[in-house]
C-alpha cells in the first residue's frame, strides 16, 4: 500500500531521534510538500537547537505541550489537517528508569494511551508508534529478534515501552485504527544527548576523563545510525502495512568494550594522538541492575516489504558522529551546563 501523507504531527520532535526525523522529512530527499507540526514538552532531553537548520522552514510548526493533553493534541490535528501522527515522545534512558520509574509510566504508557484516544475519535489519522528492541528482553550469544519474538522486558523503561506497544496493537484490533509499530536497535549520531554510551565516550575521550564501562564490557548492542532510522520511518509512513510491526536494525553488533576501543581508534586517528593515552582512561564499573546481555535485530521484513536497508556502515557512521561532536562544542557545552534550558525558556516565552 502507499499512503498519501500530507500533514504530519510529530510528538517528541525536539529529541534525538524525533529531530533527526524532522530534519530528514524537510530535506530535499523526502520531497515532503505538507506541514510538519512538532509537539514537544521540552523536558530535559528536548532541545530546539536540534532543529535550528529547519526552524525557518514554512512547512515547520512548533508547539510546546504535553502528549497527555488530549484537547491540545486534537486541536492541533484539526487545525492543521493532520492525517499522520508519528509518536517519538518518550522517556528513554534505562539508568533513569531504574532510579525513577514513575516518569516512564506516565509518559510512555499514559502518554501513548491519550494519543490513541485522540486517534480513536479521529480514525482518519494514521498512527505510527516508534518503539525499541529492548521490549524483547535479552538474547544469548546467537539468534536475532524478529517481529514475532515474545516480549520479555527487563527494565522499567523497556516494560513501559512494551506496554505502549500492546496498547497500539489493542487499539488497532479493537477499534480498527490505522496503526504501525517499529522496534529499533540502539541509535547513534549527531545531537545524541550526552548521557548515552557513545556520546559519553566521545566527550570523555576529548576531555581526557574516565571512560566508565559496565561490568566486563561484554554486553552486545546492534547500532543504527540515526539518519538511516529516520529514512526507514518515513518509508514506513508511506508504505508500512496497517496493523503490522517492523524491526529496524543497523546490522552492526558490537560489544561495549569493542565499541569503546573503536571510538578511541577514530579519535586517535583524527587528532593524531597515541591511542594508549586514551585506552588508559578505561575504567570498569559495577554493572547495571538487570543489564541485558545482547540485542540483535533481524530486519529482513522491512528490507523485503519496504525496500529499506541501512546505508551507513558502522565505521562511516561513527566517524561522522565523532567529527560532529568535535565541530559542535557550543551545542555540547550548552547541554552539559544546562544553558540550553535557559535559552529555551527565554526564547519560547518571547514567542508565546
Amino acid at each position: 500500500m502507499t499512503r498519501n501523507v500530507k500533514n504530519i504531527l510529530v510528538t517528541g520532535g525536539a529529541g534525538f531521534i524525533g529531530s533527526a526525523f524532522i530534519r530528514f522529512l524537510l530535506s530535499p530527499e523526502a520531497n515532503f510538500k505538507g506541514t510538519c507540526v512538532n509537539l514537544d514538552a521540552l523536558t530535559y532531553a528536548g532541545n530546539l537547537a536540534n532543529l535550528n537548520s529547519v526552524s525557518n522552514d514554512p512547512r515547520y510548526i512548533f508547539k510546546k505541550g504535553d502528549i497527555r493533553n488530549e484537547a491540545l493534541v486534537e486541536d492541533l490535528c484539526q487545525e492543521h489537517g493532520v492525517d499522520t501522527l508519528i509518536h517519538f515522545a518518550a522517556e528513554s534512558h534505562v539508568d533513569r528508569s531504574i532510579l525513577g520509574p514513575q516518569a516512564f509510566i506516565e509518559t510512555n504508557i499514559l502518554g501513548t494511551f491519550h494519543l490513541l484516544e485522540v486517534i480513536k475519535r479521529n480514525p482518519n489519522i494514521h498512527f505510527h508508534h516508534v518503539s525499541t528492541d529492548e521490549v524483547y528482553g535479552s538474547l544469548g550469544e546467537t539468534g536475532y529478534f524478529t517481529e514475532t519474538t515474545a516480549y520479555e522486558p527487563n527494565s522499567p523503561y523497556s516494560a513501559s515501552k512494551a506496554a505502549s506497544d500492546h496498547l497500539v496493537r489493542a487499539y488497532h484490533h479493537t477499534y480498527h485504527l490505522s496503526t504501525c509499530v517499529s522496534n529499533c536497535s540502539n541509535n547513534y549520531g549527531p545531537y545524541h544527548f550526552p548521557e548515552k554510551l557513545i556520546p559519553v565516550m566521545i566527550l570523555n575521550c576529548l576531555d581526557r576523563k574516565s571512560l566508565p564501562v559496565y561490568g566486563k564490557g561484554i554486553n552486545v548492542r546492534d547500532w543504527l545510525y540515526v539518519d538511516d532510522h529516520a529514512q526507514a520511518l518515513y518509508m514506513l509512513l508511506l508504505n508500512g502495512k496497517n496493523g503490522e510491526t517492523y524491526n529496524i536494525g543497523g546490522e552492526a553488533e558490537k560489544r561495549n568494550i569493542d565499541l569503546v576501543h573503536e571510538i578511541i581508534r577514530v579519535i586517535s586517528d583524527i587528532k593524531g594522538i597515541d591511542s594508549k593515552e586514551l585506552e588508559s582512561l578505561i575504567t570498569y564499573v559495577k554493572d547495571r541492575p538487570g543489564h541485558d546481555l545482547r540485542y540483535a535485530i533481524d530486519c529482513t521484513k522491512i528490507k523485503k516489504e519496504i525496500g529499506w536497508k541501512p546505508t551507513h556502515t558502522f565505521e562511516a557512521g561513527l566517524r561522522k558522529t565523532v567529527l560532529w561532536y568535535m565541530e559542535n562544542e557550543e551545542w555540547i557545552r550548552n547541554v552539559q551546563t544546562g544553558a540550553y534550558r535557559e535559552w529555551l525558556e527565554v526564547n519560547y516565552a518571547m514567542r508565546s
